[in-house]
């Protein structure tokens, strides 16, 4: 890494208490170990499996975390109604409709000067019917343009087409589309043209021992019964995953992407 490069690590969706613990624990080593200029981490999970309160954002917070972002379970908790209306360290997805609490996009500044904005939008593809990221991504991009030195997208969404498509409509244009929703980490990382940092899923921090962060047995009952039920977190081992990013500040562009997988 050179003295005018910054270094930034996403996480993946922060399941439960679990989620929690693996940053608490981890992320403050590994930002002395990578020498660390930014760190994201989808939040959308982090209360009980399912969505963020206020306590369990401002744990995320105290383990390192820099920003978070969110996913279709933004609301799934109504005190995150308040919560994101004064919480400026929070990106919901930026495709919800206008009005709503929160904000699709946060530019901040590292220790170093670098300018970065993170945004975050919703696929639509087996998920709730949000304006078009794809229009949406292009307007955004053009309302913020001169005010960030890099841009960072977190896209969450289900289809593996629709985020292959985002990051390619995206591709030089942003320093990284990353993936986050369905908590199962992909080995697709890569550097797209013009300097785009991109992977499908950046998988799931939270039970090890678990189907995408729940009790296998329920899971396997749901499958099985095709009655719909609670999803109970699984306790017990975790694992955290994520991506570390090198990126050019003067370009704008990412230089490397590197998966990062850790169990305990």
């Amino acid at each position: 890494m050179g003295v005018r490069d910054l270094r930034l690590l996403m996480i993946g969706d922060v399941v439960g208490s679990s989620g929690r613990k693996a940053l608490r624990e981890n992320v403050g080593e590994l930002k002395k170990e990578y020498g660390l200029d930014l760190v994201i981490a989808n939040g959308e999970n982090a209360a009980g499996g399912i969505g963020i309160t206020q306590e369990s954002g401002a744990d995320l917070f105290a383990a390192g975390v820099d920003v978070l972002t969110m996913g279709n379970h933004v609301w799934d908790k109504k005190e995150a109604l308040d919560y994101l209306a004064t919480e400026r360290r929070i990106v919901r997805p930026a495709n919800y409709p206008p009005g709503l609490p929160g904000r699709g996009v946060l530019i901040v500044e590292t220790a170093n000067k670098c300018r970065v904005a993170v945004t975050n939008f919703s696929g639509r593809a087996f998920m709730p019917a949000l304006d078009c990221p794809f229009r949406g991504a292009d307007a955004l991009l053009k309302s913020i343009e001169g005010q960030a030195d890099v841009i960072v997208v977190d896209f969450h969404a289900e289809a593996t087409s629709e985020k292959n498509a985002f990051g390619w409509h995206l591709a030089g244009r942003v320093a990284a589309v990353c993936g986050t929703h369905t908590h199962i980490q992909t080995a697709d990382e890569r550097i797209l043209p013009g300097g785009t940092a991109y992977i499908t899923d950046l998988g799931m921090t939270g039970p090890y021992d678990s189907i995408i962060g729940a009790k296998k047995e329920k899971i396997i009952e749901r499958f099985m019964i095709q009655l719909p039920m609670r999803m109970e977190v699984a306790t017990g081992l975790y694992q955290l995953n994520g991506v570390i990013i090198d990126i050019d500040e003067l370009s704008g562009e990412a230089t490397s992407i590197c998966r990062v997988q850790h169990y305990e």
